[in-house]
């Protein structure tokens, strides 16, 4: 059907309409045929209306509310067309609006208006839509790159030309039905809530009456860095010094994250992937690794942390000590120092709710059941496991020490030292009488306080009273007297060498004696001129005693050389303190006697009688012996064959021989018989035969 039959229909259409309308007295004005008109752009098309019940009524139209024609049917005025329109707009004589060649623009809704004086208005609405062909569909991504995360991101299709009636949108090839998250505005497709899962291909299709286009796009969502994961391998609960290791961190995100690691505020290189290697670890490489992952494109961040335990055992083994605390308790210390992370430290048989690290320390009360009980430490390491014990012990019985001296300016200086084996050490308290010592003139006390020192000119001052240490811990206590001596020996003696030139003394002193020095006096001849003792040596009688060496009061022993071994001497040691002697010690004599002595020659006298009274006795004793053995030889004898007799005879004209084994006689050497006097090596014993004895066998 061509145009101009379409048109000639319409009019048809709308004379029918008004000429039936003429009969009723109401103004109506109808659309004819469909008030939803869709056309091309640039063709012709008219919106016919059927007017009734008017005779000529003011016609208007209107394009959305704004009037584009006004005129009065059946006038002979032409009508009043909106200036820009009267190209494209004409009125027909119905009252029916025609387009000329129809453009975009005149896309609207259309409403005509019939106003009859005195019977009233009708009016009608058409909605018209021009279309254009699709040119250049394209799609566009705002922004350019979303980033997760965002409050939203639109597709937005653009084109040269064309006049959407119906668009649809798809994702991944999936039409978007599911509205929840996006919304049509414009020409755009608005997701809202960004989130990896929107990236993807997208695709338009726009639709009118008349054609179609498809555009699409692929779009990126940036996203991440995610939660970084850090690995290290190898991966053990902890580290020894020396170990090597490497730590990796990754997250996911587009584009791929950029990796830094950091340490103690400092930045690390890594190799390639972001790994960060590490050789021969020590401890000051243990601690905390930040990885911090990088979005360059959204400069977006991620950090993650790590922490490498490096451990390191402590130096040497534990070491348990018990101190005194306040005389009342005691304080057990355990001690391993170094190491990383620091030892555990415990006394599980004395607690089990404390606990201490590298240096540990516990007090409690002194009882008795601790004295004499071992303590055990028990130290725990990573990497080893190691205990101590300590024994707490009264103080045990002692004897005290003297040490005497001569101080720089002349007085004696005696130092009474009481150690008593403890644990933990113990207090010395000292007292002269009942009266309490105490640092001052004449009184030194040790910082330990286990040495008193007491500095008199006069030895006399020392031996007035009687002094006292009392060593004590918190378990106990002992107490000593020490009753002090003047300059005494208890012991001495002589040692002479094998020529008798040179002889050692020595000698002993008793333990609280005062001795400042010794003097080694001789009685005898002087020493020889080779003697090389550093003592003074002075001539004298030798029936006098004199000094010949000078020792200090430390000296236990001294050598004496340059002695006669012909002559005899006589040595003692005179024991001094200060300018005052005490009683010298037991005399020595080294050297052939001086004679016999009175008591021996009595002891000689009385013995010589004696002597041949006992020989007496001897040989009447023999005579007795020998004559009961001839008389029972005589009993049981036999008479002798005179040819026994005379070898037997013979046999004892022979000269005794050396017995073998067994009791017989070896032969005789013949040989040595016959060797002439010059011959013999020595002159052959005289010997003289006994006399022949006859003996009787009876056969």
């Amino acid at each position: 059907m061509t145009w101009f039959d379409r048109m000639g229909r319409v009019s048809l259409c709308v004379l029918l309409s008004f000429t039936s309308q003429v009969v009723n007295c109401q103004v109506l004005v109808s659309p004819v045929g469909s008030t939803q008109v869709d056309v091309e752009a640039g063709s012709n098309l008219t919106l016919d209306v059927s007017i009734s019940g008017a005779t000529e009524p003011a016609l208007h139209w209107f394009m959305g509310g704004i009037p584009v024609v006004i005129w009065t049917i059946a006038s002979a005025a032409p009508p009043d067309i909106a200036e820009g329109k009267q190209k494209v707009l004409t009125v027909e004589q119905n009252g029916s609006l025609t387009f000329t060649n129809v453009m975009v623009n005149c896309t609207g809704n259309y409403t005509v208006e019939i106003t009859q004086p005195g019977v009233g208005t009708s009016s009608a609405t058409f909605m018209l839509r021009v279309f254009e062909t699709f040119e250049n569909v394209s799609l566009h991504v705002t922004p350019d790159f979303p980033i997760e995360g965002s409050e939203q991101f639109a597709l937005r299709y653009s084109l040269l030309q064309g006049v959407v009636g119906r668009q649809m949108w798809f994702f991944n090839d999936v039409e978007i039905t599911d509205m929840s998250r996006y919304s049509l505005e414009n020409q755009s497709l608005v997701i809202r809530g960004t989130n990896r899962s929107d990236a993807g291909r997208y695709t338009v299709v726009l639709i009118n009456p008349f054609s179609d286009a498809t555009a699409q796009m692929n779009v990126t969502i940036l996203y991440g860095p995610d939660e970084a994961m850090v690995e290290a391998h190898p991966a053990p609960a902890f580290y020894v010094v020396g170990d090597s290791l490497n730590l990796s961190c990754r997250a996911e995100g587009f584009p791929k994250p950029t990796v830094q690691w950091t340490f103690g505020g400092r930045s690390l290189s890594v190799s390639a992937g972001g790994i960060l290697n590490l050789t021969n670890i020590q401890t000051s490489q243990g601690g905390t690794y930040t990885c911090t992952l990088v979005n360059e494109k959204t400069q977006q961040r991620r950090e993650r942390n790590t922490t490498l335990n490096v451990y390191e055992k402590p130096t040497g083994s534990p070491v348990c000590s018990v101190q005194a605390v306040n005389d009342v308790q005691l304080r057990f210390d355990c001690r391993w120092l170094g190491g990383t992370p620091q030892a555990r430290l415990a006394f599980p048989a004395l607690t089990n709710t404390s606990e201490g690290r590298g240096n540990f320390s516990l007090t409690i009360d002194a009882s008795d059941n601790l004295d004499g009980k071992t303590i055990t430490c028990v130290a725990d390491h990573q990497l080893e496991q190691n205990t101590c014990d300590i024994t707490a012990r009264r103080p045990a019985n002692f004897l005290p020490a003297l040490r005497t001296e001569v101080d720089s300016d002349g007085r004696i200086a005696v130092t009474i030292r009481c150690v008593s084996a403890a644990s933990p050490e113990a207090v010395v308290s000292w007292f002269r009488g009942s009266e309490a010592v105490a640092n001052g003139t004449g009184y030194q006390i040790s910082s330990n306080t286990t040495q008193l020192r007491i500095r008199s000119f006069n030895v006399d001052n020392f031996l007035v009273q009687n002094f006292t240490c009392v060593s004590r811990n918190p378990l106990g206590s002992q107490t000593r007297e020490i009753q002090l001596k003047g300059p005494t020996i208890s012991d001495s003696g002589l040692f002479p060498n094998q020529d008798g030139t040179i002889i050692t003394l020595t000698w002993e002193v008793p333990p609280t004696s005062i001795v400042t020095g010794f003097d080694i006096q001789l009685r005898g001849p002087d020493l020889l001129s080779n003697n090389r003792n550093n003592g003074p040596q002075t001539r004298s009688s030798s029936n006098q005693f004199r000094t010949i060496q000078q020792k200090p009061g430390s000296s236990r022993s001294t050598d004496v050389s340059g002695l006669d071994p012909d002559s005899t001497y006589r040595f003692r040691v005179i024991p001094k303190a200060r300018f005052q002697d005490g009683e010298p010690s037991a005399l020595h004599r080294i050297g052939p006697g001086d004679g016999l002595s009175g008591p021996a020659i009595a002891g000689i006298a009385a013995g010589i009688p004696c002597s041949i009274l006992f020989l007496i006795l001897l040989s009447v004793l023999i005579y007795l012996c020998v004559c009961c053995c001839r008389k029972r030889r005589r009993q049981h004898g036999y008479p002798v064959a005179r040819a026994v007799e005379k070898a037997i005879t013979t046999q004892t004209d022979m000269v005794p021989h050396n017995l073998l084994a067994g009791g017989l006689k070896s032969p005789q050497d013949y040989n040595r018989l016959q060797k002439t006097p010059s011959e013999r090596s020595v002159t052959l014993p005289s010997f003289v035969p006994p006399p022949p004895v006859r003996v009787a066998t009876t056969v």
